[in-house]
């Protein structure tokens, strides 16, 4: 999959997508998986030299792949997608004063699971599926998707704040959502949040959703199990904790007490008394609608040292 997070970076692939016969000749490949030169031409009723103009523009911009295949009547050159999926997304943006890092979905630092439940990589699933004790399984760390009915796992974040530096804002993305027996895109759960046993505040998840396919979900997943989240943006600074903007609780920066000093751990939990307990699932890099696993970005800002 192609992730554009600048656009400017990717002009080579904008401008391969505006040509109409550009496009013909993507959706044949999607269509017929492979086609040789001869058969594309053939298709749009075009010449060779033509096609071969085409296909090299898709070509440099990485969307398809040429290889050689060796025949009665000589050497054909035989085309296919590279990447069948792109993703724009031009909310990403450098800040000053700050660092980002990634944590992907299994490098939970502790948890405490209750089924439904499982844990699955890019390729296979981890262990049985409701059984809590494959989350202690040395494989988690590849997982690319986890689900549970109620409990809690927790992340520790690094802190790379130096002395005469302080938090500003904490800003952590993730796509999530229910985990219903099956799937059901009306089962509401309260998802919790908390910095070092700090409640942040909920979100209510809308559903578990499996009525279409998740962009990056692997083909061998099952069709009627969770299949992609919503991203959700949790921010903490001096004026509250907030999702996608829209505050959930009063607590601030300052309710947290942290310094450079500080160990973070960041805890997403569904509590047995919830109003909702609906489940939480987390969607990794290889799974769901979007090419990522927690994203953290931690803004801080200069203040006098004390000598």
């Amino acid at each position: 999959m192609i992730h554009i997070t600048k656009l400017k970076d990717s002009l080579p692939i904008f401008k391969a997508l505006s040509s109409d016969i550009r496009i013909e000749i993507i959706d044949l490949l999607a269509e017929h998986k492979q086609l040789n030169m001869n058969d594309i031409a053939e298709k749009l009723n075009l010449t060779n030299g033509a096609v071969t103009m085409h296909i090299k523009k898709l070509q440099e911009c990485g969307l398809i792949k040429i290889s050689t295949l060796t025949a009665k009547h000589g050497i054909q050159k035989i085309c296919a997608l590279h990447e069948d999926k792109f993703v724009i997304d031009i909310a990403q943006q450098e800040v000053a004063n700050s660092y980002e890092l990634e944590i992907g979905v299994g490098h939970y630092s502790s948890y405490e699971i209750f089924p439904t439940c499982g844990l699955a990589t890019q390729y296979k699933l981890i262990g049985e599926v409701d059984n809590p004790s494959y989350f202690a399984d040395p494989e988690r760390i590849n997982s690319d998707i986890l689900w549970f009915t109620k409990g809690y796992v927790e992340y520790r974040i690094p802190n790379y704040l130096k002395p005469g530096q302080d938090f500003s804002e904490i800003q952590i993305s993730m796509e999530i959502s229910s985990e219903a027996p099956g799937n059901c895109s009306n089962w509401p759960s309260d998802v919790n949040f908390c910095i070092n046993n700090v409640h942040l505040g909920s979100w209510t998840s809308p559903g578990d959703y499996a009525d279409t396919k998740g962009i990056l979900t692997p083909s061998w997943w099952f069709s009627v199990w969770n299949q992609y989240g919503l991203l959700k943006l949790l921010t903490v600074n001096k004026f509250g904790t907030f999702i996608d903007g829209l505050q959930i609780s009063p607590i601030t920066l300052e309710d947290l007490n942290l310094t450079y000093k500080s160990d973070l751990f960041f805890r997403m939990s569904v509590p047995e008394e919830a109003a909702h307990v609906g489940g939480l699932t987390i969607f990794g890099k290889n799974f769901g609608n979007y090419n990522q696993g927690i994203n953290v970005r931690v803004i801080y800002e200069q203040v006098p040292v004390q000598g």
